[in-house]
């Protein structure tokens, strides 16, 4: 479970419906042209936390069926409510995916414990493969090494989509677990996290710049740093364009102008505006 995986998309009509010809054509887009080695389907990207049970089945649906045994795919269950989290994890495992994924637990303040049991629970009903999803800074939830240490010892856990900055703690989780899994998730500073030994990564930007992500990752792996990082630069002179307009609004309106239906976004996110519309028309030569 290595390499380059794009966090999904999903486009949706106006009326906050699936937009499924548009689905598959983002998919399709992502296999066929980005050529990156896996789908993270059903995270923040694709809007999740705004959708019900059954919407994010259907999604886990199409996308599988879509996909077929093509690329590796990740299914991100997570949910507050552990019988839903379950419930979608049973499903995404019946389907046939690899394995799942799931954001500690947030809002709340909840002990170390209660989350491990979180875990415990979810990889216990469901059998599968579990990928930790930390993304302290939006859930404040910061696991220390020996909290790491702990979690990553739960029967089935191969891994941890890692989304932090801080690559001491990424180095030293690397070096002490060498046969886990350490997907890094933030795309503007990717090459850094390749560098510290993580085994690839996972982003919301690979849905339109996918094959940049695949080109540092390999890279990487031949020493060619400097090579390597001028395409970082290439990508972060999007993504700053991208965050001063709405990421996802603005990955969406890329892909339109390939000729990708890319969907409206689920309320109460808006639309990309007029003049990011502009902006984004200006950086396409970048991508």
């Amino acid at each position: 479970m290595k390499g380059i995986f794009t966090a999904l998309i999903t486009p949706f009509h106006g009326d906050g419906k699936i937009n499924e010809k548009g689905l598959r054509q983002v998919v399709r887009h992502n296999i066929d042209k980005m050529g990156v080695h896996g789908l993270y389907v059903g995270g923040s990207t694709g809007e999740n936390f705004l959708l019900s049970k059954e919407t994010k089945k259907e999604i886990f649906s199409i996308v599988k069926e879509e996909v077929g045994t093509q690329v590796k795919l990740i299914a991100q269950i997570g949910s507050l409510n552990i019988e839903e989290a379950i419930e979608l994890g049973k499903y995404a495992t019946d389907l046939g995916y690899d394995a799942l994924s799931s954001v500690t637990p947030y809002y709340y303040k909840f002990s170390f414990n209660e989350i491990k049991n979180y875990y415990l629970q979810l990889i216990e009903a469901t059998g599968n493969k579990m990928i930790i999803y930390s993304i302290p800074v939006l859930t404040g939830v910061n696991f220390s090494l020996g909290e790491f240490d702990q979690i990553l010892n739960l029967p089935n856990v191969i891994g941890v989509k890692f989304t932090d900055s801080d690559f001491v703690k990424l180095e030293r989780l690397k070096r002490l677990y060498p046969e886990k899994t350490f997907l890094f998730g933030f795309d503007e500073i990717m090459l850094a996290g390749c560098v510290f030994n993580a085994d690839g990564a996972i982003g919301s930007t690979y849905n339109v710049m996918g094959d940049k992500a695949v080109a540092i990752y390999n890279l990487v792996q031949e020493e060619k740093i400097k090579e390597a990082m001028e395409i970082q630069s290439n990508m972060n002179q999007v993504i700053e364009v991208m965050i001063q307009h709405g990421v996802y609004q603005s990955i969406k309106e890329i892909l339109k102008l390939k000729g990708i239906d890319g969907g409206h976004m689920k309320f109460p996110f808006s639309e990309l505006s007029g003049e990011g519309k502009e902006e984004v028309k200006k950086i396409m030569e970048l991508i």
